[in-house]
């Protein structure tokens, strides 16, 4: 895929491979593979990899929308550790007819309980990065018994004042990036981004809503490659709607705060004051302010935070890749001993 970033015609690729040269573990192959039993039209995809003997742990992607990858293997010791990875509802090899029925963040809580109890493991430890981290806090909240401690990323609590971050107040980092993203909205409606794009996207028939979904996806990257990117590869119709599907389960969550109260994901943490929890945020994070890590740090006195200072909110850039794999490995190292 090229990408056009700051007027220059870059390669993606060439990007990632250079990151996979900076990966602390292989890519293992999964041990253990499935659905779980089919509930409410969802098929949730699982695998699990690593040593099946392997201290106990769960990881779960980001977006809402988007799905696990080969590459977040890479950041297990496939000696020491037992991940299970699942695609949440409606995202990446899970199933359904009707992707966004069914479909909230106690859902998905409900379906971390089953894959837990499918898989037979008693007690494991949480990692996820940006919506990761969220559904991470919110599930540890609700099942404290079955976690042994979290390692969280670039932390996304699902404020109000987050989503009006991401969509308007951004502009006044990449003020040429954000004019390219009002393009695509009437001038009234460009004080309510976010919901403009939620509406458009949701109703959209028949990949209608693309040139939003594309805009959505360069002002995205722009913010997490911390310039003015345009993608300028064209895509088949199939690879549009797989975009276009992650969007909509995106928008869907967005557009009802991800199913939290006004305060986002702060307010379902009551139970976490014991769970030792290893918080990493890179302080170049324009996705989800650094000020959001510290928001939860100061509200979970346990937990410990670690600034990455030279990375931002792409979980693959060098500095910000190797601390997670470490801290992952420090946590199992200590919990072992606890257990």
């Amino acid at each position: 895929m090229q990408l056009k970033r700051n007027n220059k015609t870059i390669n993606i690729s060439e990007i990632m491979n250079e990151v996979s040269k900076q990966k602390k573990f292989t890519e293992e192959e999964p041990f253990n593979q499935g659905f779980l039993s089919p509930q409410e039209g969802h098929s949730v995809y699982f695998e699990e990899c690593g040593s099946p003997n392997g201290f106990p742990v769960v990881f779960l992607h980001g977006g809402p929308g988007s799905g696990c990858s080969p590459r977040h293997r890479q950041l297990f010791n496939p000696r020491t550790t037992r991940v299970v990875f699942f695609d949440q509802r409606g995202c990446g090899r899970s199933l359904a007819d009707k992707p966004l029925h069914a479909n909230t963040t106690q859902h998905l809580i409900d379906d971390i309980e089953r894959l837990r109890k499918h898989v037979g493991i008693e007690r494991w430890l949480v990692v996820g990065g940006s919506w990761g981290a969220t559904l991470g806090l919110a599930y540890a909240n609700r099942h404290r018994h079955a976690c042994l401690g979290a390692v969280l990323r670039g932390v996304f609590l699902a404020r109000s004042s987050d989503l009006t971050w991401f969509f308007q107040d951004a502009q006044c980092l990449l003020p040429d990036a954000w004019n390219t993203l009002a393009q695509h909205i009437p001038a009234q409606h460009r004080l309510h981004i976010g919901s403009y794009f939620f509406d458009q996207i949701l109703h959209d028939v028949d990949t209608g809503a693309w040139p939003v979904v594309r805009a959505w996806q360069n002002w995205e990257n722009s913010l997490t490659q911390r310039c003015h990117i345009e993608t300028t590869t064209e895509l088949s119709a199939h690879e549009k709607k797989i975009l276009v599907n992650k969007y909509k389960v995106q928008s869907h969550y967005l557009s009802h705060q991800c199913f939290f109260p006004a305060g986002g994901v702060l307010s379902q943490i009551s139970h976490l004051k014991d769970l030792p929890i290893h918080l990493l945020h890179g302080r170049l994070d324009w996705i989800c302010l650094p000020q959001a890590a510290w928001d939860l740090h100061q509200a979970l006195a346990q937990s410990r935070l670690q600034w990455i200072d030279d990375a931002g909110h792409n979980p693959f850039e060098p500095s910000l890749f190797q601390a997670m794999a470490q801290a992952i490995e420090d946590a199992v190292t200590a919990l072992n001993k606890l257990t």
